[in-house]
């Protein structure tokens, strides 16, 4: 029986010594980058018409008298642009982007950006009541510190949501440090753990209670809520999740990021158990994935997809489905060819093997409760034998957590923060957290299934063989890896684009190579010694997605 009878008829790939499938052989052939002397020559003459037209601005300036004043900005972005290029140009490195090294996270404060008002005299106190799983509950709390500083108010900590689907009476200093939360935000906003007592004392009504519209602006913030809080002093939002504006001045979008990827750490006991993980990842491999599969029995229910099931499945899925009361009857088949499906196990496992993870890649997966348990996650152990969970690595460290939802969930992601790649299986919450947090950290590998086309790849997969198949996965795939051209400003949610909080290193190409070539010669044992460590700026979400509605 051929290779591709067995993939298509079996439902999984059986291990093989091609290069194509293991990563073994000419693997240095697949991924090699090429060389300066490789560029086509189209890219050479573009960057002499780049340094041509330089020098000619710089002579107009002398003759005419004018400065240039934004020709270092032109050549950082003809020095950008020939970067992404080239990138677009070469193979995909499944594991890293040789671009990656060149940008970095930058949230400092500016120099006009005038210090926090002091509590006494600030406008009033703002209560919040986060809402949703963590990761939505996580953008919440980032916007509400943003928003007192649009309000000039003293921020309260935030309440955490214990009414939601998941049940889990968590408060923030459950999960999160609250004492490094107020005291790393000092100069941006001032925070306090409650409301003064001889304040509450003062007041002759409750506090006053509103919920904002979504993606409200500063000036609605201003012009509808700040009257409010000036004459109330305490002020209550509620069900505070994606209430800001995607689009702030970059001061703002800073601070944003200094909220969630450096004030918002977890407590020591969350992260030595999630640290603990990782080492014992890292002990087993030099190198390790993890995959958020995201195929809860909520999540598929709410999609309105058919996952092969049956009428056993639907009715399930329909009965969990009943939980909302506005959500419209949907079309299973054009979901899918919308890619608004999750990708099952099986397909994630296919997915990856495609694009060049061999048999024996360390997988990590990040997961609550599966839809069909061992059953359905059978395909994808076959496909990586070297699968783990934080269950399988932590057992009885977990056990005081197995009660909170959210507390597991930060587990998850810290192990999938400190991956070397990173997986997603939908547009959810974890998902965008996390890309833009690796984003800010380095663009460290995150791989986003581009459902769409691949939904359409995986219905025709049994109408071609095995190396067709995987061609089509990695041309899918371009645009979905996680690299810096992907990076699109004013496009996408800023949790998962933060662009204001990116900088740019200058670009040398000799030096890129020269760097990868003497990283290609580094032993094994020096990389287990350099792992970048997840530390205090870790963030915890669970796994729960912006669709579901109010």
């Amino acid at each position: 029986m051929s290779l591709a009878e067995v993939w298509r008829s079996s439902g999984r790939l059986v291990t093989t010594s091609s290069p194509q499938l293991n990563g073994g052989g000419n693997k240095s052939a697949l991924w090699k980058w090429r060389s300066f002397s490789g560029q086509p020559k189209r890219t050479v003459m573009w960057t002499w018409v780049c340094g041509f037209m330089l020098f000619t601005l710089g002579v107009i300036s002398l003759f005419t008298g004018h400065v240039v004043s934004h020709l270092e900005w032109y050549s950082q972005q003809l020095s950008k642009r020939s970067l992404l290029d080239m990138s677009r140009r070469e193979p995909i490195d499944v594991w890293k982007s040789k671009y990656s090294k060149f940008f970095y996270g930058c949230s400092e404060r500016g120099r006009n950006f005038p210090p926090a008002v002091q509590e006494h005299r600030s406008n009033g106190y703002l209560l919040i009541a986060a809402s949703g799983g963590l990761n939505q509950q996580r953008t919440g709390i980032t916007d509400a510190v943003v928003v007192a500083r649009i309000l000039n108010a003293t921020l309260v900590v935030p309440e955490l949501d214990h009414h939601s689907y998941w049940k889990d009476d968590s408060d923030f200093n459950d999960i999160f440090d609250v004492n490094w939360f107020i005291a790393s935000l000092t100069k941006d906003v001032t925070i306090v753990k409650r409301v003064p007592d001889r304040v509450m004392r003062s007041m002759e009504k409750p506090p006053y209670t509103m919920r904002v519209p979504r993606k409200s602006t500063p000036e609605y913030y201003l012009d509808q809520v700040l009257p409010i809080l000036s004459r109330r002093h305490v002020l209550q939002l509620t069900k505070f999740d994606y209430r800001l504006a995607n689009d702030l001045d970059e001061d703002m979008q800073k601070l944003r990021c200094r909220v969630n990827y450096h004030a918002l750490r977890f407590t020591k006991r969350i992260q030595s158990v999630g640290m603990k993980v990782v080492k014992r990842m890292r002990k087993m491999a030099n190198r390790f994935i993890a995959v958020h599969l995201r195929f809860e029995p909520d999540m598929l229910a709410f999609s309105g997809c058919d996952f092969g099931g049956g009428e056993k499945e639907r009715a399930e899925l329909a009965e969990i489905r009943k939980r909302w009361d506005t959500l419209p009857d949907l079309d299973p088949l054009e979901e899918r060819k919308r890619g608004k499906c999750p990708l099952t196990p099986h397909e994630v496992g296919l997915m990856l093997r495609a694009l060049g993870f061999a048999n024996d890649t360390y997988i990590y997966v990040a997961s609550g409760e599966i839809y069909g348990g061992e059953k359905t996650l059978s395909p994808l152990r076959e496909l990586f034998p070297n699968f783990y969970t934080k269950e399988m690595l932590a057992n009885d460290e977990l056990k005081p957590l197995l009660p909170f939802s959210s507390r597991l969930a930060a587990i998850d992601y810290i192990v999938s923060d400190e991956s070397d790649v990173f997986i997603t299986n939908n547009n959810g919450n974890m998902a965008k957290i996390l890309a833009g947090r690796r984003r800010y950290m380095g663009h460290k590998r995150t791989i986003r299934p581009n459902a769409k086309k691949l939904s359409a790849l995986f219905m025709d997969r049994e109408k071609m063989e095995w190396h067709t198949f995987a061609k089509k996965v990695k041309s899918c795939q371009r645009g979905f890896m996680g690299d810096p051209d992907e990076f699109k400003p004013g496009r996408g949610e800023f949790h998962e684009y933060p662009q204001a909080c990116i900088c740019q290193r200058p670009f040398s190409y000799d030096k890129t190579s020269k760097e990868d070539e003497e990283e290609d010669n580094i032993p094994e044992e020096v990389h287990n010694n350099n792992i970048t460590r997840h530390g205090y700026l870790s963030s915890a979400d669970n796994e729960r997605d912006e669709v579901f509605p109010d």
